[in-house]
Formats: C-alpha cells, structure tokens, sequence
C-alpha cells in the first residue's frame, strides 16, 4: 500500500504537468465571413432599389469581409484578411484605410483587450479590459457545419461594439448646411445610451471561450453572431493545426485605452470639420483656378 501512495506522489505531478501543457498547446483557428447591409439613413428613403444595390456594389469591399480567429485555451488573435479596398474611382479607400479593424488580442482568463490601430498614419496600441457581456442563455439548438450550436443573446452598448472606428455620418454630422435640415437632439437622445441587440451560436464542442471581434464569454466557440446591421458566420475550423499558431498580444504603437483613443478620433474628426468648414463657397476652397 506504501508502495502504491508512494507512486503515486511522484506520478500525480508528472500527470497534472502533462495536463497543463496539453490544454496551453490545444490550438485551433476559425474563419469567419462578415456581411454589414448599408445604413443610408434618410438619404435612402430618396433612392431607387437600382440605386441601393449600386451603392452596395461600390462598397462591397468595405461589407462583405474575411476574419480569421486564431486560439487556444486562454487567449486568441482576431485579423482581417489582406485585401486591397479600391474606390469607385480606383483610389485607395479613405474611410477603409483610417476606421478599419486592427490586429485585436483578447486573453478570457485574465481578461486583456490588446488591439493594434492605424489612425493617420500613427500608431496606436489600445489596451483595456474585455468589454463585459451578460448573455442570456437559451436551448434552441441549430447545426453550423459538423457542430451542434446553442443560442445566447445580449443587449450591448453599441459604442462598445464600434469603438474603433466612425460612420460616414458621423464624419459629416457638423456641416451647417446638412445640420439645419435635422431637428436638435432631445436632452434624453442626448444622454440614452444606443444598445444593440446581439444573436450569438456556440458550440461547447470546442470549449473555449472565444468568438470573433468583440464577442466573447460563451462555454463554447462563438460560430455565428448576428448584430445590428453586421452578421459574421464561421466558414472553416482547423483545430491543432499542424503549423504551430503563434498567439502574441501586438506590441507596436502608442499605448492608450479604449476611451483616451476615442478622444483622439474624436479631435481629429472635429479637426477635419473645422477644415471643410473654413473652405470658400461651395466648400471647394478659395484657392486658386486652372
């Protein structure tokens, strides 16, 4: 009996060793394909269906997306897949290259929100805490591939979901003659907080708690969300791939959080409307001709 306790003191940590490296080496990558319908606002109350789908032509690049998930236990990397965002015009896209997502790290065990940005041409490397999201579970069941899913929903602030980035209507929101047409804000528009209604599908198949952008906190790999006007739908699943992933915080650029980089948007947006602002009639300028 000795014998046996005594073996099994020097196998215990030899074992619970052994299980530690294996749940650190599990790794996995999923990619997703993200579809955002176009908000044209009031404006779109003035166009044709022909017009709309123009429009939704044009800015394909900038709706329909690829991401690519790379995790492990405790932590993953959220990337866009590289592709050239060209205007109509063939130019490279002004809003795609200054709003669009960066290299976005989120550690669920000891949650950490690392996220690389690009922001005219500086570099900023945002680190905060995991937005927190209260999800409410529900037992209506669907199959996404091979993987049986679970529903969950949530209320989240939509600033929370955004945060890196600005519409085109906010961009514009300031222009004196656009800005007479539209009735003033209400103190209580100006002080509710904007949710947005979020439908997500897991799959405790593979236990982690991970899912693509700002989702997160699931028993199970998120698959498919569907939120506000965006809806992001995992197409493959590649789990201990036999290239080892490498899942690393970015380290490059100016650390500051979430809301100090939102001010620094912020300034320069109204840097920019300031600029519009003060050009000549017809907001070309008053520059020289020919």
């Amino acid at each position: 009996m000795k014998t046996i306790l005594f073996q099994l003191r020097i196998l215990l940590p030899f074992l619970l060793c052994c299980y530690a490296a294996s749940a650190q080496e599990f790794q996995g990558q999923a990619i997703y394909l993200s579809k955002a319908t176009l908000d044209l606002g009031n404006r779109g109350a003035t166009l044709s269906e022909a017009q709309k789908k123009q429009i939704q032509a044009r800015l394909k690049n900038q709706l329909e997306k690829t991401y690519i998930l790379d995790f492990n236990k405790e932590a993953s990397v959220f990337t866009e897949e590289e592709k050239l965002e060209v205007s109509s015009s063939g130019g490279r896209n002004f809003f795609g290259s200054n709003f669009s997502r960066g290299k976005q790290y989120k550690n669920v065990k000891e949650n950490v929100l690392v996220q690389h940005q690009e922001f005219y041409g500086k570099q900023f490397l945002i680190k905060d805490g995991l937005q927190k999201i209260n999800w409410k579970m529900g037992t209506e069941t669907k199959q996404i591939g091979q993987y049986t899913c679970f529903k969950a929903t949530a209320s989240v602030p939509s600033a929370e979901l955004t945060w890196f980035t600005v519409s085109r209507g906010n961009f514009r929101r300031g222009n004196g003659r656009r800005r007479q047409a539209e009735e003033p804000p209400t103190p209580a528009e100006e002080t509710a907080i904007k949710m947005t209604e979020v439908e997500a599908w897991y799959t405790p198949q593979i236990p982690v708690g991970h899912g693509p952008g700002e989702y997160w906190g699931l028993p199970g790999l998120i698959l498919e969300v569907d939120a506000g006007n965006t809806k992001m739908l995992c197409s493959e699943i590649i789990l201990n791939p036999k290239k080892k992933i490498k899942i690393e915080a970015p380290t490059k650029g100016k650390v500051i959080t979430k809301s100090a980089y939102q001010a620094t948007i912020s300034e320069k947006i109204q840097e920019l409307r300031n600029s519009r602002g003060r050009r000549g009639p017809g907001g070309r300028g008053g520059g020289r001709r020919g």
